[in-house]
């Protein structure tokens, strides 16, 4: 038996769902925290060793996500035991049947670890509702992630922070860590508003070159020989040796943890904004805004995903979700700085008092 225990509290979670279909074999949990705003919203993700406990903690940063974005959902998650070689689809679907009760009035799934649009599109179809899911192909009614929602509100957040601090964009120096999706847009929308991406790591290493990179040469060469290393116009470095180089944006957008005790004393950025979730220790986020390093917190920055995945409920349109994120995402980014630098808090601890005030009131 899993055990369901999780620390209830004044904002959730309101019901824990553990479901099991003895003919598939799939196991399976869903986490239902605050719905006071609208249903629970919140990605599937399907791994070995998924946990209640985990699988609360994210519907739980959802609830405050959502509610900091400025969208009618709540935070929910899911979790399937997936041994990484059973079909994914036919565990989708028996998923979709066993919790149809709650979707979509208190539960809207998306893609997550190890779900994309395939298995968004079986949830959907097999829920029999297109408001089961978020994150479906396009020819479903679908925004897909591929049209680059995420990294295009890293880069709205970005400018907020420059123009927080008086700088103009041209000519800026930025380090982007991870070239995956969010990586990628957030290089090819920061470049087009006149910024330098000097360095960008993958897995395999770092690229750096101090007069800029070239976007569309670079995608060339990750997509030719997996790897942006291999781009022949720059210096070849370790993945964690771009968290030290001379820039003034930093943009970690791929691990969790990267800047830690050990190497936060390397940093010489400016403006570290987070495109990844938890990047970095919060007491280490602390210790930069002490030091006057700007810190846009995860679930401002890269809340585009997020607001893009509300357009695609409402039906709205690519264009729409472009508009809908550039103005959410700008909006919340500038009242957090404000708000941080009036109250003399980190911005993390003001995203947070905004985003529970806003719980609080729909209550």
């Amino acid at each position: 038996m899993m055990k369901l225990e999780v620390e209830q509290d004044e904002w959730g979670p309101e019901k824990i769902l553990s479901v099991y279909d003895p003919k598939t074999g799939m196991k399976g949990f869903t986490v239902i925290d605050n719905t006071t705003r609208g249903p629970g919203k919140g990605g599937i993700r399907m791994v070995r060793d998924v946990t209640v406990g985990e699988v609360f903690k994210l519907a739980r940063a959802m609830t405050w996500k959502n509610a900091m974005a400025d969208l009618p959902f709540g935070g929910a998650k899911s979790g399937i035991i997936w041994d990484g070689k059973t079909d994914k689809e036919t565990l989708i679907r028996a998923f979709a049947r066993a919790i149809k009760p709650v979707v979509p009035n208190e539960y809207v799934a998306g893609p997550d670890m190890n779900t994309t649009e395939k298995e968004m599109a079986a949830f959907a179809d097999e829920n029999g509702n297109m408001k089961s899911a978020t994150g479906k192909p396009s020819d479903m009614g679908g925004l897909p992630h591929e049209l680059g929602s995420t990294g295009f509100g890293v880069t709205e957040s970005t400018d907020v922070a420059v123009e927080h601090l008086g700088w103009d964009m041209d000519g800026l120096t930025v380090a982007i860590e991870g070239f995956g999706n969010v990586g990628t847009f957030t290089m090819k929308f920061l470049s087009e508003k006149g910024a330098k991406i000097v360095a960008v790591s993958d897995s395999k290493g770092t690229i750096y070159n101090k007069q800029g990179l070239d976007y569309e040469k670079l995608m060339e060469v990750k997509s030719e020989t997996g790897t942006v290393k291999n781009y022949k116009d720059g210096e070849v470095l370790k993945p964690e040796d771009l968290f030290g180089l001379p820039v003034d944006i930093l943009i970690p957008g791929a691990r969790p943890n990267v800047i830690t005790d050990e190497n936060k004393e390397n940093v010489k950025a400016q403006v570290i904004v987070e495109a990844a979730n938890i990047p970095i220790p919060i007491p280490v986020e602390n210790w930069f805004h002490e030091k006057g390093v700007i810190i846009v917190p995860d679930f401002v920055a890269n809340a585009g995903g997020v607001i893009s995945s509300y357009v695609e409920y409402i039906d709205g349109n690519e264009e729409k979700m472009f508009k809908t994120v550039r103005e959410k995402v700008r909006y919340n980014t500038e009242l957090v700085l404000k708000r941080s630098k009036e109250e003399n808090e980190t911005p993390r601890e003001s995203a947070l008092a905004i985003a529970k005030k806003r719980v609080k009131e729909s209550m």
